[in-house]
């Protein structure tokens, strides 16, 4: 039987610099992917559709939740986010892990779905340095930063409902923390026991 991928949720505050986290850590390590998702939010001046995120309507959102397209879906900032259940189904079938970058409305449903999914909760320093890094992107206005910072709480909020918690203070710590995460995940019991069945139905039979 050929190896599953594992599923990874990674959740973090807006601003926390998860997106630059996982695009590092994918570049880094093989054999593991992003979820690009599905979204009704206006695309910024430097985002690429099918890369960053394949925007669509609202009309063709609603149609892809009433055909069951969405493995998840959730409103943030009154913009809906989705991920698509057959790419990440046939990906991992695939053997390939796969990321998800998603807030914790999303990771509760995706928990439900896959209970032996891997969650991890990204922080930032303090609520100073998140204020500043919102800032320094530049892509929002004043009024944006501070609900962004007013939904940071709230988000954190749900820290305890994930597997790991990495902060990042320092962005090459971080990314070791969250490299760590995942290549331990690779060694779990379930999936070395499927990984090497032969050595082990050789190794038992002396």
């Amino acid at each position: 039987m050929a190896e599953i991928g594992s599923l990874y949720v990674i959740s973090a505050p807006s601003g926390t610099g998860k997106t630059t986290l996982v695009k590092t850590l994918v570049d880094s390590l093989s054999n593991i992917t992003v979820s690009i998702s599905h979204t009704t939010r206006t695309k910024r001046p430097a985002e690429v559709h099918g890369i960053n995120y394949y925007f669509i309507t609202d009309t063709d959102f609603q149609h892809m939740i009433e055909h069951d397209d969405f493995l998840e879906h959730a409103t943030v900032f009154n913009c809906i986010y989705g991920t698509s259940r057959a790419w990440v189904e046939e990906t991992l079938r695939r053997g390939m892990d796969v990321i998800l970058e998603i807030d914790w409305q999303g990771a509760q449903q995706i928990k439900r779905l896959v209970p032996d999914c891997i969650s991890i909760f990204i922080l930032p320093p303090s609520l100073d340095a998140l204020s500043q890094r919102l800032k320094q992107r530049n892509q929002d206005n004043a009024e944006i930063i501070h609900k962004r910072l007013s939904d940071a709480q709230e988000t954190i909020s749900h820290v305890l409902e994930y597997d790991y918690v990495v902060l990042n203070d320092d962005f090459n710590t971080a990314l070791n923390d969250l490299k760590t995460i995942v290549l331990a995940g690779r060694l779990v019991k379930s999936r070395q026991i499927k990984k090497l069945a032969p050595l082990l139905m050789e190794l038992e039979a002396h």
